[in-house]
């Protein structure tokens, strides 16, 4: 009976949902397992700004599959909001087009991140120098210092998905923790995506989130359903 329970509940994620879940957790237990054998897997497939050391254009897809490995949280958020919602717009678009909406708004929030760390960078990318003083002890070169920055996680491709689900189903109620009463999607998206806003300006120190590439995450997402929208006449497919 457990098996046939088991086997019902995952028969019931539509396929790129699924898989997309599986590979998150597998590539979260080996980035917790390798270090092990002297392979650290954010600094290969985590999301460098270009001109570090550890840069790979790869990155800019491989590094929506790494999360944080101080806890177990990261992930877990972020594929729980996979099947939450993912799911919805897979059975609606379809396994080719949600996977799709899926690379296209990650790579969106790295893209985005990208050009954040830019001008966060555009005094150290402009100076003549080729050593920095790291903590008054260590001197390091620029490429060495630009190894320092370095995102992961499938959050951007996560707020994509929340934002289309804010489109394409405004009214439906979500229920959200610590919130006692209901919140329409379109509410929450909107709300949430204010939120970002706000953190990624206010830049408070030890906030270590990338706000801007969540709402680069959204906005290609929402770029992505406007073009779809004017080819099909419609957001569903």
């Amino acid at each position: 009976m457990m098996n046939q329970n088991s086997g019902g509940f995952l028969s019931s994620i539509p396929p790129v949902t699924k898989n997309l879940i599986i590979i998150n957790l597998l590539f979260w237990v080996a980035t917790l397992a390798l270090p092990k054998v002297g392979i650290n897997l954010i600094e290969l497939l985590g999301l460098h700004f270009p001109g570090a050391t550890d840069f790979k254009f790869y990155q800019i897809i491989s590094y929506m599959f790494m999360h944080d490995t101080r806890s177990f949280t990261h992930v877990f958020f972020n594929m729980f909001a996979v099947y939450m919602f993912g799911r919805v717009l897979e059975n609606v678009w379809g396994p080719k087009r949600f996977l799709t909406f899926y690379f296209v708004t990650g790579i969106g929030a790295g893209l985005m991140q990208e050009l954040v760390w830019f001008f966060e960078l555009r005094e150290v990318l402009a100076g003549s120098y080729e050593m920095i003083n790291l903590n008054g002890v260590e001197l390091i070169t620029k490429s060495e210092y630009l190894n320092f920055f370095v995102t992961v996680g499938a959050s951007g491709a996560v707020f994509g998905i929340l934002m289309a689900f804010g489109v394409m189903f405004p009214n439906i109620p979500l229920y959200v923790m610590f919130i006692p009463v209901p919140i329409k999607a379109k509410y929450f998206v909107i709300g949430y995506g204010l939120i970002e806003l706000f953190m990624g300006v206010a830049n408070f120190q030890g906030d270590s989130v990338a706000h801007f590439a969540h709402l680069g995450g959204m906005l290609f997402g929402y770029i992505l359903l406007r073009y779809w929208k004017k080819k099909d006449g419609r957001y569903f497919f």
